[in-house]
């Protein structure tokens, strides 16, 4: 039965036409500090579910104040560990598999800043978190990163410690991955042909224009075959936040272009800009 429980939480997650996922994450401010496009929460998180993505993800503070009136419209997904900006490759774990039952989430998700001084103690979270999502049905969703303090900047984009992070989420048990982007469809194809778990890509900061973003989704979706996207600060802070995951959405579920989704942006913003 428990088993049962994850196929139900699991398929909220991923759209049925498409079969990839779209979440976005408000988690940032214990990591990063109190970033401009997060204040105030509430209303950023309305914008965000104005746009339909699959999920969204957030701590359980959060969660209580700021989800009740948005309940059933969107999967929450419960965030249980962060970093911090003192600490950047160490992330504390502050929440388990029960909370997300107790709160109606449909995943828990845990971070974890791979190939570093601190990889033993996140994979033994990880490992224990699993072990909790198994036996409560919940789907679990892992941050997984080649950021730690043996990985030069340049090659937290290899495809090799990309692959690496990814897969060892597999082996913990955890059912979807997100992670970096290799810059590369090819080389990301590489990535998803390693981790036989869904790997969902960031959008981090890679990219210079909201066109680059959508084509780096277009590239990753349909190229890289990658399972789906879990985007954050490049979304919440565009001017126009619903425009944008609609538009966004377009790409990953409906198969459109980057030319088509640029389209339907400014389409998309000029209506609103109407009202």
């Amino acid at each position: 039965m428990a088993m049962l429980g994850k196929s139900v939480r699991m398929s909220r997650l991923v759209n049925p036409k498409s079969n990839k996922m779209m979440a976005i994450t408000v988690d940032h401010s214990i990591s990063r500090g109190i970033l401009e496009g997060l204040i105030p929460i509430q209303e950023t998180i309305d914008k965000i579910v104005a746009g339909g993505p699959n999920a969204i993800t957030m701590t359980k503070g959060i969660a209580e104040l700021c989800w009740p009136q948005h309940a059933g419209k969107v999967s929450l997904l419960l965030k249980c560990s962060s970093y911090s900006p003192v600490q950047p490759t160490s992330d504390v774990l502050f929440g388990d598999a029960e909370e997300g039952v107790r709160m109606g989430a449909d995943g828990v998700s845990v971070g974890a800043m791979m190939l570093g001084d601190h990889q033993a103690a996140q994979l033994a979270d990880i490992g224990r978190l699993s072990k909790q999502c198994m036996s409560y049905g919940m789907p679990l969703i892992g941050h997984m990163y080649p950021k730690g303090e043996s990985v030069a900047k340049v090659d937290q984009t290899k495809w090799e410690n990309i692959a690496y992070s990814v897969r060892a989420g597999a082996e913990l048990g955890v059912d979807i991955i997100k992670t970096t982007y290799t810059g590369d469809p090819k080389t990301m194809a590489r990535v998803v042909e390693a981790c036989p778990a869904r790997v969902a890509i960031q959008g981090g900061d890679s990219c210079k224009t909201i066109e680059d973003y959508m084509s780096m989704t277009y590239d990753a979706i349909h190229r890289a075959n990658v399972g789906g996207v879990v985007f954050g600060r490049f979304v919440w802070s565009y001017s126009d936040v619903t425009s944008l995951i609609k538009a966004l959405g377009s790409i990953i579920h409906e198969n459109a272009t980057v030319a088509q989704a640029m389209e339907m942006l400014r389409d998309l913003e000029s209506d609103s800009a109407k009202k």
